[in-house]
C-alpha cells in the first residue's frame, strides 16, 4: 500500500480556512494580515511563518487551548501538521470559539473624539438597569476612516463587553468581490462563535434564530463593516439588551430603526497634519509646518488620501515634503499621486460611483463640470437636462453614497477629490459635457437677469437679447426679498459661472452675466467680485471681437472703478465706452456711458464737464427713446444745478425725474429723485419739505435693501435735523450714515458722513472732535481726487480755528476753500467762504494747510463714491 504524503503547513492552512469557511481575503482580514502573506502561506512559497504571524492566524481560525499551540508549532517548521487536525478531532464541538476577533487597533489613530464621547455616552446604565442594546451606524464617503475609527471605538470598549468582540466584513465595496449575503454571514458569525459546521441549520431565517439564541443574555460587541445596506446587517443583529453593534458603512444607513448614526466628516486641518505626520515617520515633518498644512489641503483633510502621500514620504527619504506639496498644487490630476502598492483613492471612489443607479451616475460625473462651490435643485436639474424632482431623487441618492454632503438646506456639494474624480469621468464625452455646461449657464443667465431687475436702477448698458434658451425650470422670484436672497445663496456660483464662460469662450454669457448682476453687487457693496468680473468681460469680449459688448463693460467698469475711489481708471473706461458706443450708433449706451462720465466729474469739481456730459446724454436717450436714461440724465443735472446755485432748474429737473422713474416703475429711481429733490429743499430753507422728501428715500432704500442709498439719505436727514436744531438726533442719523459707509467700504462716503459729524461738533463746541473728523476726511477727499469734498474739509477746519477765537489760524484753510470752490464754480459755497472771510476781517494768500498737532488724521480702507442723485453741498 503506497504510503501518504505528509501533510504540509500549507495543506494544513488551507484545510482549515475551508473548514471555517472563510476566503482567503477573510481570513486575512479577521488576522490583520495581508490577503498576500496568506496567499503565499497556502501555496508553500513561505514555508513556515513568524511566531506573531501563527498567532494571529489562529485567532482568526478560532483555535484555542492545545490545539493553538500545536498550530503554532507546525506554523513554524518545529511539529507535524497532522497532529493539529488529530488533536482537534479530540476537541468537543463547540469548544473551538474565537471571542476576540478585532483587528488591531492602529496606534496613529487621530482626532474624532467628540465621535467617541458619544459611543461611550451611548454606554451609560439606563435608569431601568442594565444596558440596551445599542446599534452605531458609522457611515461617511470612502476614505474617511470608517474602519479605522470603528476598530479603534471597539478596542477602547472590549471590557464593557466580556463575553466576545466580533469583526465581521461583510465586503461592500471590496475590487473583485460580492457584497456577503446575510446567510452566509451568520454563518461566519456563528462558527467563529465555536458553532459546528454540522449545527448551523440551512436558510436565512433559521440561521438569525440559531445566531440570536446562541448570544441572547450575553454582553457582546459586533463590529459589521463595510456595510451595503440596512437589508444585508438587520438579520444579523442581536434580540437581547446587553449587546452594542457597530456598522460603518459608505450609505446612509437611515431605514434601520433605533440605531445612532454617526456620520465621519473629514479631519480637521491641525488633525490632518498630525496624522500626516504620524504616518509619515519622518523627523523634521511637523504639524504646523507649511508644507504639511498643503498637503493635506491638497488631499482634502481625507485621511485616505492623507496615508497614501504619508506613505510615499515614509518609504522616499530622498523626497521633501515640499517637493510633494510643489506636485500636488500642480497637478492636473491629483488622485493619480494618492495611491499606495495596489491601492488608490480614485479607485476607493469608483467603488462607490459604480454602486449608483444610472441616473445618479450620471449626474455625477456632470457635477463636476460645475464652475460653482455648490449647486441647489433648479441647477442640478438644468445640468441635467430634467425635472426638479428627477434632479432631487438624485441628489438624495448621491447623499445617502456620501458621494455629496448637503453644508445647508437645498444645497449641495463635492468633497474636493471627489469633484475631481468626476470631472474626469465627465472629461471622456466632451459632447456631453458641453452641452450640460451651456444649460447650466442658461440657467444661472436667466434667473439672474429676472432677479437682477429688482436691484438695476441705472440702466445697464447690456440691452441685447440674451444668449441661449431660458431654462425649463427656474425659482419663482416675484419680491425684492426673494430676490435678494437667491442672488446672495448664488453669489459665489454665479461669479464662477461668469468666470468660467469668460475663459471659455461664451462671452455673450459672460457679458450678459455681469449686467445682470452689476445693480445687485453695487447695492450689497461687493466691490471687489465686481471689479473681476468686469475685467474678465472686457477681456473677453475684446477677445471675441464684440466691440458692443466691449462698451457695455467698459461703461460698467468706469461706473465701478468710480464708486471704487479710481478716478482717473474711470475717466479712462468711460471715455472709451463713450467713443466706442458712439462709433457703433449704439445710443443707449452713448446716454448710460455719458451719465457715468458726468457723475464723475461732479465728483472731481468739474462742474462745467459735468453739465455738459449730462445735457449730451440727455439729448441722446431722448433721441433713442430711452426713458430710463433720460431720467438718469436728470438727476444728475439737477445736482449740477444745484451745487452751481440754480436752485428753482435743479428743482425742476428732479421733478421732471421723479415723473419719468415713476411711468417707468423704477423704485430705486424714485428713491433717489426724492433724495436730491430733498436737498434742494433743504438749500432753499424749506426744511419740512426736505424731511419728508429725505424720509420718503429712506423708506424705500430700505425695502429695496439698497445700503448705500440707505447710509446717503441718512447722511442728508442728518442735516435737516442740524439746521432744525434735533442736534442729538443728527448725531446719531451721521454716525448711522458713517457705520454704513465703512461697512461698504465707501471712501468718498465716508469723508462726506466726518465732514458732517465734524460740523455738527463745531456746532455743538467739541472742537477737538470737529477737526480730527474734518481731518480725516480731508486725507480721504485728497487721496481720492475728491475736490469738492476736499474744500469742504478745508472749511470745516477753519470754523473750528475760528470758534476758539484764532482767525489767523482759520485764514490759511478757509482761503484754500475759497479757491477751490471758484475755481469749479460752486458759487453757493464760494458765497458762503466770502462771508465768513469778510466777516472776520481774514486775509490770506493759499497755501499748505499748517499741521495741527490737535488732529488726528486716518486712512481709511477703500471703497465706492456716490450714487447719481447724492449731493455733495
Amino acid at each position: 500500500m503506497a504510503e501518504q504524503p505528509a501533510l504540509s503547513f500549507a495543506g494544513l492552512l488551507r484545510r482549515l480556512r475551508d473548514d471555517a469557511q472563510l476566503t482567503q481575503e477573510e481570513l486575512a482580514q479577521a488576522a490583520s494580515l495581508s490577503p498576500r502573506s496568506v496567499s503565499d502561506l497556502e501555496r508553500g512559497v513561505n514555508r513556515t511563518a513568524r511566531r506573531d504571524t501563527a498567532v494571529l492566524l489562529a485567532g482568526a481560525l478560532g483555535l484555542t487551548g492545545p490545539v493553538r499551540e500545536l498550530f503554532v508549532t507546525a506554523a513554524r517548521g518545529r511539529g507535524p501538521a497532522v497532529e493539529v487536525l488529530a488533536a482537534r478531532s479530540r476537541v468537543a464541538p463547540g469548544a473551538a470559539a474565537a471571542t476576540r476577533t478585532l483587528p488591531r487597533d492602529t496606534v496613529s489613530f487621530t482626532g474624532r473624539e467628540r465621535e467617541l464621547v458619544r459611543l461611550l455616552e451611548a454606554l451609560t446604565p439606563k435608569a431601568a438597569g442594565g444596558l440596551v442594546l445599542g446599534i452605531h451606524a458609522i457611515d461617511g464617503m470612502a476614505g474617511v476612516g470608517k474602519t479605522t475609527f470603528a476598530v479603534h471605538a471597539a478596542h477602547q470598549l472590549t471590557d464593557r463587553f466580556p463575553d466576545g468582540q466580533f469583526f465581521l466584513p461583510l465586503h461592500a465595496h471590496t475590487p473583485g468581490q460580492r457584497p456577503v449575503a446575510p446567510a452566509d454571514a451568520l454563518a461566519s458569525l456563528l462558527m467563529t462563535a465555536g458553532v459546528p459546521a454540522r449545527q448551523i441549520p440551512p436558510g436565512l431565517e433559521a440561521r438569525a434564530a440559531r445566531w440570536r439564541d446562541h448570544i441572547a443574555d450575553k454582553r457582546t460587541l459586533l463590529l459589521l463593516d463595510d456595510v451595503a445596506g440596512h437589508e444585508q446587517v438587520r438579520p444579523l443583529l442581536p434580540g437581547t439588551a446587553g449587546s452594542m453593534v457597530l456598522i460603518t458603512s459608505r450609505r446612509r444607513l437611515a431605514a434601520l430603526e433605533d440605531a445612532v448614526q454617526i456620520s465621519l466628516d473629514t479631519l480637521s486641518p491641525a488633525e490632518s497634519q498630525t496624522l500626516l505626520a504620524r504616518l509619515a515617520a519622518r523627523p523634521g515633518l511637523r504639524a504646523g509646518e507649511a508644507a504639511a498644512g498643503e498637503i493635506t489641503r491638497l488631499c482634502g483633510y481625507l485621511p485616505l488620501a492623507i496615508s497614501m502621500l504619508a506613505s510615499q514620504l515614509r518609504n522616499h527619504p530622498a523626497r521633501t515634503e515640499a517637493g510633494l506639496a510643489t506636485e500636488l498644487a500642480a497637478a492636473r490630476d491629483r488622485l493619480a499621486l494618492m495611491h499606495a502598492e495596489n491601492l488608490s483613492v480614485g479607485a476607493a471612489f469608483d467603488l462607490s460611483y459604480t454602486d449608483l443607479t444610472p441616473g445618479p451616475r450620471r449626474l455625477f460625473r456632470r457635477l463636476g463640470l460645475i464652475p460653482g462651490p455648490s449647486v441647489d435643485v433648479y441647477a442640478a436639474a438644468a445640468l441635467d437636462g430634467t425635472s426638479p424632482d428627477a434632479a432631487r431623487r438624485s441628489l438624495d441618492e448621491l447623499y445617502d453614497q456620501h458621494l455629496l454632503a448637503e453644508p445647508a438646506p437645498g444645497r449641495y456639494q463635492l468633497h474636493d477629490l471627489l469633484r475631481e474624480h468626476a470631472r474626469a469621468l465627465a472629461a471622456c464625452d466632451t459632447a456631453e459635457s458641453d452641452q450640460a455646461a451651456g444649460r447650466l449657464l442658461d440657467y444661472y443667465l436667466h434667473t439672474a437677469r429676472a432677479a437682477g431687475r429688482h436691484f438695476t436702477y441705472w440702466a445697464s448698458g447690456y440691452r441685447r437679447p440674451p444668449p441661449g434658451p431660458p431654462p425649463a425650470h427656474a425659482p419663482e422670484l416675484p419680491t425684492l426679498a426673494q430676490a435678494g436672497a437667491w442672488l446672495e445663496a448664488e453669489r459665489a456660483n454665479l461669479y464662477a459661472a461668469a468666470d468660467y464662460a469668460a475663459g471659455h469662450e461664451r462671452a455673450p454669457h459672460a457679458i450678459a452675466l455681469l449686467a445682470a448682476l452689476s445693480g445687485f453687487l453695487a447695492t450689497r457693496g461687493h466691490w471687489s467680485q465686481s471689479a473681476a468680473l468686469h475685467q474678465g468681460a472686457v477681456a473677453a469680449a475684446r477677445l471675441a471681437g464684440d466691440r458692443l459688448g466691449e462698451a457695455d463693460a467698459l461703461a460698467g467698469l468706469g461706473a465701478l472703478q468710480r464708486e471704487t475711489g479710481d478716478y482717473p481708471g474711470a475717466a479712462a473706461s468711460l471715455a472709451q465706452a463713450v467713443a466706442l458706443s458712439g462709433d457703433l450708433g449704439d445710443r443707449p449706451g452713448q446716454a448710460y456711458a455719458l451719465n457715468q462720465l458726468g457723475f464723475l466729474q461732479v465728483l472731481t469739481g468739474d462742474y462745467p464737464a459735468s453739465t455738459a456730459s449730462h445735457q449730451q446724454a440727455l439729448a441722446v436717450a431722448r433721441s433713442a427713446r430711452e426713458r430710463s436714461a433720460e431720467a438718469v440724465a436728470l438727476v444728475c443735472l439737477g445736482l449740477v444745478q444745484l451745487l452751481t446755485g440754480d436752485y428753482p432748474a435743479s428743482t425742476a429737473s428732479h421733478q421732471q425725474a421723479l415723473t419719468l422713474f415713476r411711468d417707468l416703475g423704477d423704485l430705486g429711481g424714485q428713491a433717489y429723485g426724492h433724495n436730491g429733490l430733498g436737498v434742494v429743499q433743504q438749500e432753499t430753507g424749506d426744511y419740512r419739505a426736505a424731511a419728508a422728501s429725505h424720509q420718503q428715500a429712506l423708506t424705500l432704500f430700505r425695502d429695496l435693501g439698497e445700503m448705500l442709498g440707505q447710509a446717503q439719505a441718512l447722511n442728508d436727514v442728518g442735516l435737516v435735523q442740524r439746521e432744525t436744531g434735533d442736534y442729538r438726533a443728527a448725531a446719531v442719523s451721521h454716525q448711522q450714515a458713517l457705520t454704513i459707509f465703512g461697512d461698504l467700504g465707501n471712501r468718498l462716503g465716508q469723508a462726506e458722513a466726518l465732514n458732517r459729524l465734524g460740523e455738527l461738533a463745531t456746532r455743538t463746541a467739541d472742537i477737538r472732535q470737529a477737526r480730527q473728523h474734518h481731518a480725516r476726511a480731508l486725507d480721504i477727499a485728497r487721496d481720492l481726487g475728491a475736490v469738492p469734498e476736499g474744500a469742504r474739509a478745508l472749511e470745516g477746519i477753519a470754523q473750528t480755528h475760528l470758534r476758539e477765537g484764532n482767525p489767523r489760524q482759520a485764514a490759511v484753510p478757509m482761503t484754500q476753500a475759497l479757491t477751490i470752490y471758484q475755481r469749479i464754480g460752486a458759487a453757493p459755497a464760494a458765497q458762503r467762504v466770502q462771508q465768513a472771510l469778510q466777516v472776520h476781517t481774514l486775509a490770506a494768500t493759499p497755501g499748505p494747510l499748517p499741521a495741527d498737532p490737535s488732529s488726528e488724521t486716518h486712512q481709511s480702507s477703500g471703497g465706492p463714491g456716490k450714487s447719481p442723485a447724492e449731493s455733495t453741498t
